[in-house]
């Protein structure tokens, strides 16, 4: 069932411009259909702000649960905000303590951009913690992305992330599913693709050491897909399955334009299984222009994303949809209805899903 449009952000008119079925409140109010109200505490930087709402929102209107599924964006202090991104937020976004008020049956962690070696050194550490304890009482279950991940595996079971020795990993990798029979990975692919992109890793054996349960993994990217161990409370992503399939250029371009700008010693190398043959001679062609414009001290041209869009392809979306449709498909079938309780009278908090 499609998102319901409650509040005017300008995400809902691209994702209908995009061809995705986007309800007006009005229409949705003669709709005899339950309402499922998602979070998304939105820590990404102003560069990528309104493109994760689009990201996370379309994975979510993609699934076909008999629900209305009510997206409420929120951010916390402690991240750095320039003025176009703090009226965005300031006129679509909800606070904190209004998402405590009102509740929520789900939520959604974005990644975020850290500036020290130890994530509970960031200004944002406290105020995400609080979100994450509120939620872990009142929230049916919570979804983690990447950075959130990492910062969360910290604070609930003292695991510290590891530097990655090559640098950054990142590119689209294949992965297979470790456990067939859980409820999240129902009907999936036993084998598919997700994108990584991430200087530091929390181990499979680490994870499982604290009960962690593991279902997908990659021999290339680690541990992509977890949950705590009562089996659906927390889900954790190290990867990002919700990027759209520009996303690692778009990032391959950032770093391509620091080097020029002498933001970093090296020319970026290539995110890994992304770009193909015909895509990579093109950028191959543009390294040696940008190698003679930095070393002539001229003007650099335009980065070539149109000759590359086209070689680019998407091979994550439909797992990704996947799995967020099962994710809901059991948060609408254990929450309550009322959204400021957790779960349905009946439901063990320690085993929501009724495990073996």
């Amino acid at each position: 069932m499609p998102i319901v449009a409650h509040i005017d952000l300008p995400t809902f008119q691209r994702l209908r411009n995009e061809g995705e079925e986007i309800l007006q409140p009005d229409r949705a109010s003669h709709q005899d259909i339950r309402e499922i109200h998602i979070g998304l505490l939105n820590m990404m930087p102003d560069s990528a702000l309104e493109a994760t709402e689009r990201q996370f929102f379309r994975l979510v209107s993609a699934c076909n649960q008999i629900a209305q599924f009510h997206v409420h964006p929120f951010t916390i202090e402690g991240l750095e905000r320039g003025p176009e991104a703090k009226a965005h937020i300031e006129k679509y976004y909800e606070s904190f303590e209004k998402i405590k008020q009102d509740g929520l049956d789900a939520l959604i962690i974005s990644g975020a951009n850290v500036t020290h070696p130890h994530i509970p050194e960031e200004d944002f550490w406290q105020p995400l913690t609080e979100v994450f304890d509120w939620a872990k009482k009142n929230v049916t279950s919570i979804l983690c992305s990447c950075l959130a991940t990492h910062a969360l595996i910290h604070y609930c079971y003292g695991i510290e992330r590891t530097p990655l020795p090559t640098g950054k990993r990142w590119g689209v990798y294949p992965h297979k599913l470790l456990d067939r029979r859980h409820p999240l990975v129902a009907e999936i692919n036993t084998r598919f693709d997700v994108p990584h992109s991430r200087y530091n890793e929390i181990f499979q054996q680490d994870m499982e050491d604290k009960k962690l349960k593991v279902l997908a993994v990659s021999e290339e990217a680690g541990v992509h897909l977890a949950v705590s161990p009562d089996g659906f409370r927390i889900v954790f992503f190290q990867g990002h399955p919700e990027y759209d399939e520009i996303s690692l250029m778009k990032e391959y371009k950032r770093e391509v334009i620091r080097f020029f700008q002498n933001e970093r010693e090296d020319y970026p190398p290539f995110p890994e299984h992304y770009f193909n043959q015909e895509a990579q001679q093109v950028l191959l062609d543009y390294k040696n222009h940008v190698l003679e414009a930095k070393s002539l001290g001229t003007k650099l041209e335009v980065f070539p994303e149109q000759k590359i869009i086209g070689n680019l392809d998407n091979t994550w979306r439909d797992t990704a949809k996947a799995v967020i449709n099962n994710w809901l498909g059991k948060v609408y079938q254990i929450t309550n209805k009322d959204r400021r309780l957790p779960f349905m009278d009946g439901i063990d908090p320690k085993n929501p899903l009724g495990l073996e």
